[in-house]
């Protein structure tokens, strides 16, 4: 760990704590239960948390504390822990350290205590019990396997929908998925007889068996409208074969950021994306391949703000990982089986190579800012506009010196659909206003117009609303692409407000 004097600096968190004095023998060692159980931590006693302070202990003391501390860990955990106790003075005052490792034969839990009533686990800066879930992957760990080459009986291999990974497979690496390649990637084992899927083949497949066992292996994307949670713009739930999941996730990143132009090399543009697209394509490939897919009721959720990204995926960040330590080229795998399979899919490029990456592109994007942080049993990390309020400051100015214009610019080209609307709304402003409110298809304004299928005048009030401007596809180089869309567009969103000051000068 950093210097002393860094050290005073931190936040206390998943493997830091500073106690002003000795706690009671149960809250000491449910905080060693859970530096153990999770990535190991330094314990501080003579420091004061908020404010942080160093207090300092009674020198003569030290001794009877140093004998107390390694007593009631011996007396009240089990599995046996082993502490390294030590004493360091600070502004020349004495601080008992207690450093703890990540254990070997999880799970830690109280003596003489079910283990399911006193696991506890490192969140954030607290100790929690730990779920059953939780104590089913620490009982993994000290296996040393993985959640996701565990078998699952309910179907054999031959009776599981594969024909999207095969297709995929074969598109990607030019080889057929036969048995003999899955029995090599360990994607299933014969038991009685029996080829029985792994789960992390059946997250893999199209099955329904997948979505009965693993509803929550899914990616949740949204565009929120603002810098919070709230109003939708756009939504989308990625519940596919696990090797399809982030090249889609990405695909809606980038349909809702900006690529603009900077400058040209001779007579070629340059054109370059808000964020570094490479750096969030390799978070959520991250996101995708180390979940943890045992934590049921939880899937990664990937959020557009107008002023950051934030990819959220289950679990809690490995404990040989660091994030601080970028360019180290770190390895690590929570997922055993799946892993071999998505470097041959090609979604890992190498191993220990993905933070290197995300690093390295920041370093081309100095306005953005990067974060990671825990939230609870979660790992998040956020892409951050950093001159988010000076844009939006510009931008004001500007909206407010061409607003004037673009409206009277607005009124002359439309003033008869104004005039048309302000009297009595007809389908032009019911569809323009569906879609302000969610981004959709022809079928979907269909829908929720009431209408059993899609009428010949819906088509044609689409159809103008695209010719005047007000509406715009979401895939214009492809007109008959499945994933088509129309959103509205700035001009939509002044035409509502002229309807909205109309009907209330």
């Amino acid at each position: 760990m950093s210097n002393f004097s860094e050290i005073l600096t931190q936040p206390e968190g998943r493997k830091l704590e500073f106690k002003e004095s000795l706690p009671a023998g149960i809250d000491l060692v449910k905080t060693i239960i859970a530096f153990a159980n999770d990535a190991g931590g330094v314990l501080y006693i003579g420091i004061k948390d908020n404010p942080r302070k160093v207090i300092g202990l009674d020198e003569n003391t030290l001794i009877k504390y140093e004998e107390k501390i390694s007593n009631f860990i011996h007396d009240l955990c089990e599995p046996v822990i082993l502490p390294e106790i030590s004493f360091l003075h600070s502004e020349n005052k004495p601080v008992i350290k207690i450093v703890i490792y990540k254990g070997s034969v999880p799970p830690y839990h109280l003596k003489n205590h079910s283990i399911d009533e006193s696991t506890y686990i490192r969140v954030g800066s607290t100790n929690r019990l730990a779920s059953k879930e939780i104590i089913a992957g620490l009982e993994r760990q000290k296996q040393n396997v993985s959640f996701d080459s565990e078998l699952i009986y309910n179907k054999t291999i031959d009776k599981l929908n594969l024909d999207a990974f095969k297709s995929l497979f074969l598109e990607k690496t030019g080889e057929e998925a036969s048995i003999q390649v899955l029995k090599k990637l360990e994607l299933f084992r014969t038991e009685q007889n029996k080829k029985l899927p792994t789960i992390a083949l059946v997250l893999l497949s199209d099955d329904e068996l997948r979505k009965q066992l693993f509803p929550y292996a899914k990616i949740e994307c949204a565009r929120f409208k603002g810098t919070a949670p709230g109003n939708f713009i756009d939504q989308k739930p990625i519940d596919v074969s696990l090797g399809l999941q982030s090249d889609q996730a990405y695909q809606f990143v980038v349909r809702h950021i900006s690529e603009s132009s900077t400058d040209y090399t001779g007579v070629y543009r340059n054109d370059r994306w808000e964020y570094p697209v490479i750096a969030i394509r390799e978070v959520i490939r991250n996101a995708v391949i180390h979940r943890d897919y045992s934590l049921s009721g939880k899937d990664i959720k990937i959020a557009i703000f107008d002023d950051k990204i934030e990819i959220t995926s289950p679990g809690t960040l490995l404990p040989t990982v660091d994030f601080n330590d970028m360019q180290s080229g770190q390895s690590d795998i929570r997922n055993k089986i799946l892993a071999p399979v998505f470097k041959r899919l090609g979604i890992i490029e190498q191993w220990g190579n993905g933070l290197k990456i995300i690093a390295e592109e920041l370093q081309k994007y100095p306005e953005i800012g990067f974060e990671w942080k825990e939230p609870g049993i979660a790992f998040r990390v956020v892409f951050i506009k950093k001159n988010y309020g000076q844009e939006q400051e510009l931008q004001q100015e500007l909206q407010q010196e061409l607003q004037q214009e673009f409206q009277q610019e607005i009124q002359q080209e439309l003033q008869h659909e104004l005039q048309h609307e302000l009297q009595h709304e007809s389908l032009y402003g019911k569809v323009l206003k569906l879609v302000q409110e969610k981004t959709s298809s022809t079928k979907e304004l269909s829908i929720a117009l009431g209408q059993i299928t899609i009428s010949g005048q819906l088509k044609k009030v689409v159809s103008k609303l695209l010719k005047d401007k007000l509406l715009e596809w979401t895939e214009p180089e492809i007109a008959k692409s499945s994933k088509q869309r129309y959103r509205i567009t700035p001009k939509g969103i002044q035409f509502i407000k002229l309807l909205q000051k109309g009907k209330n000068p």
